[in-house]
């Protein structure tokens, strides 16, 4: 069984066998609620994405010195940024 999670498709069993291997003391219940959470993640969360505008992202040439999210960017690094989906949707 897959999902989509904002574009990226979640694959249960793939998720399990992580969780598996993750959490080798885990029973089997434990993981299939640890899986459970995950795969309901898209009811709760959104991705933005136009993130730069509602963060207010300007360029600053100071900022790689003191940005950690900035200097794993310019190395070729991918975030997505998620928020919790409000409950009066």
């Amino acid at each position: 069984m897959s999902e989509q999670l904002g574009g990226l498709m979640l694959d249960r069993q793939k998720i399990e066998a992580v969780l598996r291997r993750r959490f080798a003391g885990a029973t089997d219940q434990q993981i299939a609620t640890a899986a459970n959470a995950i795969m309901g993640l898209d009811e709760e969360w959104e991705e933005i994405s136009d993130a730069n505008q509602e963060f207010g992202y300007h360029y600053s040439s100071e900022c790689r010195d003191i940005c950690y999210l900035a200097r794993e960017f310019d190395r070729g690094a991918e975030f997505r940024v998620l928020r919790r989906v409000s409950s009066g949707r």
